[in-house]
């Protein structure tokens, strides 16, 4: 396939290349953890985050990064915080794409 081509399956089309994208964000435990933690508080500061995983403020951060990237969660610089939230909307086409795979 290439370009932008999309997998038809029953009602639902299947960006390929998104779908994977979403895939390879969620394929680590600690984005699982993070997004796990986000979609039980509904909004959390990166701090809150690295006290309840035993990693490092830069691995929290480029986790987010990449959930971020992702489409998977919405960031906001609050001072010299940053706030994060889980974009709901994303996980619900997610939800659709692999339920449609």
């Amino acid at each position: 396939m290439k370009g932008n081509a999309h997998i038809a399956t029953g009602a639902e089309r299947i960006d390929p290349e998104r779908f994977a994208a979403i895939c390879k964000a969620l394929s680590h435990p600690a984005r699982l953890r993070i997004l796990a933690h986000l979609l039980e508080t509904e909004r959390c500061i990166c701090g809150q985050i690295v006290e309840i995983l035993p990693l490092s403020q830069s691995t929290v951060s480029q986790h987010l990064k990449i959930l971020k990237e992702a489409g998977l969660i919405r960031g906001e610089v609050d001072g010299p915080r940053s706030c994060y939230c889980v974009d709901r909307s994303a996980i619900d086409r997610f939800k659709a794409m692999a339920a449609a795979l």
